[in-house]
């Protein structure tokens, strides 16, 4: 039997000269076997051989290769990318010298500005509809919306007095219209209302002609001033324009 105690490259290992160099190769042991270990009896040094060795190195080659790629990849994009925003920019740039002016384009104000179908204007507001729940003075995140209300004397519900937006606050972000359960409000098309004062800004929607309160038509200069004059509601009857009095006394 093979005296395995006497393994030159434990030995050598452990800083020790095994005996009967020129026979130690027959001498490993069976774990220095299985590991793959060989021994030099020239400098008695242990030297380890890797079968798995040519394997990893292959591998090592390939991920070289593959970061190798990534890099040139990433390079190429960050090219390519930039030259196509420079050439959307250089683009643009060169349209503004064939572009027609604003006054050829569009003949406002006589012929009304085209807007998106979901275009956030003044709003629209259906009186007869209205429920007076106060969901949307409540979501308006700059509370602009003033409501007055009183119970109906006939049926359940309440009756509108006033429904007031000033627009000096209001800025357009539709979070009245969803909330609404009846859909009463919503975002019209009208997006120039002029005035002469801040007063005309503030729009009280219970007081305008029933066309307008009754979410018929969109808001314009004429209804809103029309509406600073009146008391009541255009729900009250027999509350007539006063502008059909004023041109009645002339």
């Amino acid at each position: 039997m093979r005296n395995f105690k006497t393994c030159p490259s434990c030995l050598s290992g452990q800083g020790r000269t095994p005996s009967n160099a020129s026979h130690c190769r027959d001498r490993l042991c069976p774990g220095c076997v299985a590991k793959g270990r060989s021994y030099n009896p020239k400098g008695f040094v242990r030297s380890v051989r890797w079968q798995q060795t040519p394997g990893l190195e292959q591998q090592g080659s390939d991920r070289g290769s593959i970061h190798m790629f990534m890099w040139f990849r990433n390079v190429w994009m960050a090219v390519t990318t930039v030259l196509q925003g420079m050439y959307v920019t250089l683009l643009t740039m060169f349209k503004t010298y064939n572009r027609r002016t604003f006054t050829e384009v569009y003949e406002y104000p006589e012929v009304p500005l085209k807007v998106k179908p979901r275009y956030r204007g003044f709003h629209r507001f259906d009186l007869t509809t209205c429920i007076g729940c106060d969901k949307c003075a409540v979501a308006c995140p700059v509370d602009c919306i003033y409501i007055e209300k009183e119970k109906s004397p006939v049926g359940k519900g309440f009756r509108l007095n006033s429904f007031v937006i000033d627009y000096t606050k209001c800025m357009f972000c539709a979070l009245c219209v969803d909330p609404c359960p009846v859909d009463c409000i919503f975002m019209g098309s009208i997006h120039d209302l002029s005035c002469y004062s801040r007063d005309g800004c503030i729009v009280d929607y219970a007081k305008l002609p029933l066309e307008i309160a009754w979410g018929r038509a969109t808001l314009n200069p004429t209804v809103v001033s029309e509406s600073k004059v009146l008391h009541q509601p255009v729900w009250v009857k027999g509350e007539p324009s006063p502008f059909e009095f004023a041109g009645a006394d002339h």
